[in-house]
């Protein structure tokens, strides 16, 4: 079943896709104001804003999972037990769109910063591309691979989600040998703001996906369907 959406920008062919998802007690609304500025960059992008399927506190508030242990499941198990339906999501805009994984931007906030890196973490080749806004893994990966580039932003002053998380997922997928990168944003709190926005964009344009340069010293030639435009 296809969570609550709005639908930011629809071009008749899709060159790429970005789905973006919010934090708890947010609204696909809300991230969806976000999303415009990945349409304005990146005018052949279907840019959909995804709706968690939970409720969360007054209406319209969403979230993708508790955030505190039940007496049955850890937070982790949470997570695992609705990222069928994360990956449904991403799955099904992939089809209707008709466009590849590599050429997949996912862009989390908060909770929503989980769920896409517990994606890419689960199933490796959901994405070519990770923005991740002031979040973290609810556990750290194990295994890493360069078909996704992660974009790690976070806020030097995050009271919710300290600045340490980031760091050590930073750390963590290096050593793994992944493809990342972590900028940290001055006196910036638990929030998107403009200096955010124009990270991630930079990096969208300018940063060049690892697997690129790994296939070019394997003899093969790499393909054009990323998320990436030079200038």
């Amino acid at each position: 079943m296809i969570s609550q959406h709005v639908i930011v920008q629809q071009p008749t062919a899709a060159a790429q896709l970005f789905l973006l998802y919010h934090g708890v007690g947010d609204n696909p609304d809300s991230m969806g104001e976000i999303g415009s500025w990945f349409a304005r960059a990146f005018p052949e992008a279907l840019v959909i804003s995804v709706g968690a399927p939970q409720p969360s506190g007054p209406p319209p508030g969403r979230q993708w999972f508790a955030e505190t242990a039940t007496h049955d499941m850890t937070p982790q198990q949470q997570v695992d037990a609705v990222m069928p339906g994360f990956v449904e999501s991403v799955r099904y805009w992939q089809q209707k769109s008709g466009v590849k994984p590599g050429a997949t931007a996912l862009v989390g906030f908060s909770q929503g910063y989980t769920m896409v890196l517990e994606g890419v973490k689960a199933h490796p080749d959901l994405a070519g591309r990770v923005i991740a806004f002031s979040g973290r893994y609810m556990t750290l990966p194990e295994h890493a691979t360069t078909f996704t580039t992660i974009h790690l932003i976070h806020g030097e002053y995050d009271e919710k989600v300290p600045l340490h998380f980031a760091e050590e997922a930073a750390h963590r997928l290096t050593a793994l040998g992944g493809d990342v990168t972590l900028d940290v944003v001055e006196d910036l709190p638990h929030a998107i703001d403009d200096r955010s926005m124009k990270l991630a964009l930079d990096h969208l344009r300018y940063t060049i996906p690892r697997r690129y340069f790994d296939e070019a010293l394997s003899g093969s030639k790499p393909g054009d369907d990323d998320v990436v435009i030079m200038m």
